[in-house]
């Protein structure tokens, strides 16, 4: 009976790895920060005609409102109670949003932050999205309702109430963290709340969750809340189906608590992606990209399997969480695209695509001040529509990394290659490489500072294919440049270290 148990719970997890993205989608984007409204016209518009798997969204509960103009972003992460109305919308406005995303092909995974409430200091009164009247003081949160029994406060051990020491696992996962009021889900009723909360998403269609801060949860909670969600909604996915599972977990080495811990769960952030491939790309340290030949698992990184890989984060994007100045983003739009093209080029974990909003950076002593910024918003603190221009890039201050051309047509690629192995490699032993993806792609990348001129084995049928990168196909024409395959499978590669953009891909569905 025991090892029945322990077979049909290792089905259950590793049934909750897969995101279960429709029609051979592969890749997943973040919407930062976006309006409910906003998602549902992308998914619409953009997201489901160019072949994305998903969106992750913001946190959608009921969070804490600090008083204008003060409205940072991480007031989404502290949360006041499980009503669905935040920042980005009504609880209706969110069901239309799922259902419209999922009838186009759009999985929604849901940020979800159980781990703790608002900040110990977070007061008392009617400061949340909801109008929900709460006290932090007294751990009084009626909407839910916790009170101060539901907190881990007599668990920790440290002085101030908070982690003081990350070498001590009992602190990083029983004591707050920055002052958040630690959840006691070791309860019952505490589990059986935060159950109920995901349960209510996985009825009106989402197909998953990022689960936020799940290093300070110990891995045996979670494991119950999670084999008490409900399957997916039979409305847009098979009977039977997981939801998926994606985990915080910052391990960069070096610290009691590793990813190992928790990919037994579902799948694990891998954050020595974004740090190495920043470092990689940036060329710190003696790092050049012919290094990563062996790239993933060859890197020390969790396996494939278990693995959600990003160039950067809503938190280490703006110097959080983990990576530090190694992390590449949009402010290095050159180097960003490089590095977003070949973690959708190369085979190895689910990937997320980062989209962003702009805020203005003020940088004093390494450390940006104005890191806390929310979302463009009115002079009343609600968020501005995310407009689109022309060009089809955003206006208003949103970035949309996921519009730019060259990621998305990246993200075209990785679901045209699909399946296919790490293949040709070539490299000039230093920042010159290319590799293939079996028979249906190619690509190619120049981050020295001299050009290359090289002629290489694609793997690929004969034919003339249009370089997704400084163009597409549209019809029987190229808009940008043209590669002429032999019907060997060599072509010639001509990339200068003064292009807008130093690599090159092609693949078979950009074939004239």
């Amino acid at each position: 009976m025991k090892l029945f148990i322990l077979v049909a719970l290792f089905g259950l997890s590793l049934a909750q790895h897969n995101p279960h993205t429709k029609h051979g989608r592969t890749a997943i984007v973040h919407l930062f920060e976006w309006r409910w409204a906003d998602i549902a016209a992308e998914c619409e518009r953009f997201l489901g005609p160019n072949g994305f798997g998903g969106v992750q969204i913001s946190p959608p509960n009921e969070h804490i409102v600090l008083n204008s103009p003060w409205r940072p972003w991480w007031q989404r992460y502290q949360p006041i109670g499980y009503n669905l109305c935040s920042r980005s919308g009504s609880e209706g406005e969110l069901r239309d949003m799922i259902s419209r995303c999922n009838n186009v092909g759009v999985n929604i995974y849901v940020d979800a932050v159980i781990n703790h409430m608002c900040g110990a200091g977070g007061g008392e009164g009617t400061h949340s999205s909801c109008g929900s009247w709460f006290n932090a003081g007294s751990r009084d949160f009626p909407s839910v309702p916790f009170t101060h029994s539901d907190f881990n406060d007599h668990k920790c051990r440290t002085g101030s109430g908070d982690i003081e020491n990350y070498g001590d696992a009992h602190q990083v996962r029983d004591c707050r963290l920055v002052g958040l009021l630690d959840l006691a889900l070791e309860k019952d009723y505490v589990r059986a709340k935060v159950t109920d909360f995901l349960n209510k998403l996985i009825d009106v269609g989402v197909a998953g969750f990022r689960v936020d801060a799940c290093k300070h949860m110990w891995p045996g909670d979670l494991a119950v809340i999670y084999g008490r969600l409900h399957n997916l909604t039979t409305n847009w996915f098979p009977g039977g189906s997981r939801p998926f599972i994606f985990q915080e977990v910052i391990d960069l080495g070096g610290e009691p608590i590793t990813s190992r811990e928790y990919v037994h769960l579902g799948r694990v952030t891998e954050f020595k992606y974004g740090a190495k491939l920043g470092t990689v790309f940036k060329k710190w340290n003696g790092e050049k990209l012919f290094y990563t030949k062996t790239w993933g698992e060859g890197w020390g990184f969790m396996p494939n399997g278990s693995a959600v890989a990003f160039v950067d984060n809503h938190d280490n994007q703006r110097g959080h969480g983990a990576g530090g100045a190694s992390i590449v983003t949009f402010w290095d739009s050159r180097l960003y695209k490089m590095a977003v093209g070949y973690m959708l080029a190369h085979p190895y974990g689910v990937t997320r695509v980062m989209s962003s909003f702009h805020w203005n950076r003020h940088i004093v002593n390494g450390k940006d001040q104005n890191d806390w910024m929310g979302p463009p918003s009115h002079g009343n603190g609600s968020t501005k529509s995310v407009p689109i221009n022309p060009d089809q890039t955003c206006g208003d201050g949103w970035v949309c990394e996921h519009r730019w051309r060259q990621i998305k047509n990246m993200v075209i690629f990785r679901n045209v290659v699909n399946g296919q192995p790490h293949s040709n490699w070539w490299d000039n032993q230093s920042n010159q490489v290319a590799f293939g993806r079996g028979n249906r792609g190619f690509i190619v990348f120049n981050n020295d500072d001299w050009d290359l001129d090289v002629t290489l084995n694609t793997g690929m049928p004969g034919g003339t294919y249009c370089d997704v990168i400084s163009g597409q196909k549209e019809g029987n024409r190229c808009t940008g440049e043209q590669i002429n395959v032999g019907t060997d499978g060599w072509a010639d590669f001509k990339i200068s270290n003064r292009d807008e953009d130093p690599f090159v891909a092609i693949h078979a569905e950009s074939k004239l």
